[in-house]
């Protein structure tokens, strides 16, 4: 850990939070006739809560106790594919009256004596806590993954509360700015999509299509791939990160846990067209990159789907335009389910998706239209980029100064983080040790919400009431 400025200290997560998993929503729960809303891994975004979608939840007797969430709260993610996106969290508002929140999310509540609630976001997508988080996740099946065990090793840097607070203002403002012209970047990209969707569409008129089924224009069924674990020396497999825009990057790759003959039915090809599965984001759901060029021997993963078109009477260049549409994307939301937060596709639905299919001739012209139009466009494309990435940069930037204690001023008037966590600790071990379970320890630091008294409230899930979580804002 690097050096940290006089009266800050290294702390680990678990001494300053209260850390709870959330509830798995099983297929047959049979609890009293109850509904709460239901927080999920998509309702999660970093920095903020996305909650245009909330799902609801038949709560057991004690769970609403043991998983509302209090404002202050911060709601991370479990796991994610990718390791950018490891960890992701944002604060809960109490935006809604007695949420939960379910077991791919992990809930933790910062103890107000120790720990601004504003503060513990900002910090924990910062660059510190993003480089420990990707050192403790694990990996199942290509997937990275936290735990609340895991989540007790990660340290932050905790500066006295006073000075939390005037880290929190100086950032919010540099960031709300920062925020305004990342949303302006935002408009420019949709605006991009829109016309190269418009030059698509014009090109479409000029010709006479019929709509065909996709499943029928291709030269096998479409096929799913192979979970392969990570080995050194073993044959390679592609990533989903491999799917970027409409070509495939086929750079992006790993070692799997198997031979070349295993992965023989696997390979990929010139003109294969690669589909993710999955996705947390509707908008990144079924996204298609054409395999453009001649691969090197490389396997798809069980992430993908395999879509091989009959060149006879579809172009891969033309299937890779038609996909990316509007035309192909309203479907693909209309058949999209969802498991765990992840919105998933599968073969049969996406096989069943209706394409418009000119003549081969008309797709040569199509592509070639569009392809003279969007060569006018790669200059805004690099410059809309570059533009992101300098915000990225600046954003990651400013976390790190901000926390290595260089944004604002120490003022020693405050009390050093150190002696805080030191009495803090003293009053905990001087608790008998009949009352230092993990229940009596919650009730102290961080008791539940009150119940909304507007709202009744079943039987099955009683009527005690519990003070509010102060948080000391």
């Amino acid at each position: 850990m690097t050096d940290l400025p006089t009266g800050w200290a290294w702390t680990l997560i678990g001494d300053v939070t209260e850390i709870q998993g959330g509830i798995q929503k099983q297929q047959k729960r049979r609890p009293a006739n109850n509904a709460y809303p239901f927080l999920r891994v998509a309702n999660v975004l970093r920095g903020r809560l996305d909650l245009s979608e909330v799902h609801e939840i038949e709560l057991f007797d004690g769970e609403l106790e043991r998983y509302s969430l209090c404002e202050g709260d911060l709601l991370v993610v479990e796991g994610n594919g990718s390791p950018g996106h490891i960890g992701r969290a944002a604060r809960w508002r109490r935006e809604i009256p007695n949420a939960v929140h379910q077991n791919h999310l992990i809930r933790l509540r910062p103890n107000a004596r120790l720990l601004d609630a504003r503060y513990l976001e900002l910090v924990w997508n910062s660059p510190q806590v993003a480089d420990q988080l990707r050192a403790v996740a694990g990996s199942t099946s290509g997937l990275m993954t936290l735990s609340v065990s895991k989540l007790k090793k990660v340290e932050i840097p905790l500066p006295p509360l006073a000075e939390q607070r005037r880290i929190v203002a100086a950032l919010e403002d540099h960031l709300s700015r920062l925020e305004a012209g990342t949303r302006s970047l935002h408009g420019i990209v949709e605006k991009m999509q829109a016309l190269r969707n418009s030059v698509f569409d014009h090109a479409l008129r000029t010709f006479e299509a019929s709509q065909v089924r996709f499943a029928d224009v291709l030269e096998m069924p479409l096929a799913n791939g192979r979970s392969v674990q990570t080995r050194p020396g073993g044959f390679p497999v592609l990533r989903l990160t491999a799917l970027k825009g409409r070509h495939a990057d086929l750079s992006e790759w790993k070692e799997g846990d198997w031979e070349a003959a295993d992965a023989e039915r696997y390979l990929v090809a010139k003109g294969d067209f690669l589909i993710s599965r999955g996705n947390g984001s509707l908008d990144l759901l079924a996204r298609g990159s054409l395999v453009a060029d001649e691969p090197f021997p490389v396997a798809f993963p069980d992430t993908i789907i395999r879509a091989r078109p009959n060149i006879s009477v579809l172009n891969p260049r033309y299937l890779a335009l038609v996909w990316s549409s509007g035309i192909v994307r309203r479907q693909v939301k209309s058949i999209a389910r969802t498991t765990a937060g992840i919105y998933k596709v599968n073969q049969k639905s996406l096989g069943d998706l209706m394409i418009p299919l000119p003549s081969v001739r008309a797709q040569q012209e199509i592509v070639r239209a569009v392809s003279d139009k969007e060569a006018s466009l790669a200059k805004l494309d690099a410059a809309q980029e570059y533009a992101r990435m300098r915000a990225d940069h600046l954003r990651r930037s400013l976390l790190r100064e901000a926390f290595a204690g260089r944004l604002v001023a120490q003022d020693p008037a405050d009390e050093p983080a150190s002696v805080l966590l030191e009495r803090i600790r003293a009053e905990r071990e001087s608790v008998p040790k009949t009352r230092r379970g993990r229940k009596a320890r919650a009730v102290k630091t961080a008791p539940a919400p009150a119940i909304d008294p507007t709202r009744p409230l079943p039987e099955a899930v009683g009527r005690g009431t519990q003070g509010a979580l102060d948080l000391g804002l």
